[in-house]
């Protein structure tokens, strides 16, 4: 399958396609002339890829994600799980920082929203 076609499968833009190529998250092989040929579990491999990107991961996590998601269950080393944990405390962290400063923000919103005293009356 042509790159185009792979981009029609997935929804993914031709750009994207090359830069996961590029971080060796997809493989393809060349026709005679020069064309990208992708094996037909791109499709699905892509879209493993998309999810990962939607979940927060970079393109360094998902590379070391991969592997260990094409093993087979009985092959794993316990990585993956390692990874997906590691990956899961930094996002709660995150989401923990946002809380903090989303009460900031309404705490100075309900101050400066509040009336203020007339002064001097």
């Amino acid at each position: 399958m042509r790159i185009g076609e792979l981009a029609e499968a997935t929804g993914v833009s031709t750009r994207s396609l090359r830069y996961y190529e590029e971080q060796d998250l997809i493989r393809s092989s060349r026709t005679p002339g020069g064309w990208r040929d992708f094996e037909e579990s791109m499709v699905e491999r892509v879209v493993m890829i998309q999810h990962l990107f939607a979940a927060g991961l970079g393109s360094a996590v998902i590379g070391e994600l991969l592997p260990c998601l094409d093993a087979p269950p009985e092959e794993r080393t316990g990585v993956l799980e390692v990874l997906l944990a590691q990956e899961v405390q930094r996002l709660e962290s995150k989401r923990r920082e946002i809380d903090r400063e989303l009460d900031v923000l309404q705490g100075l919103r309900r101050d400066v929203s509040s009336p203020t005293p007339l002064s001097g009356t």
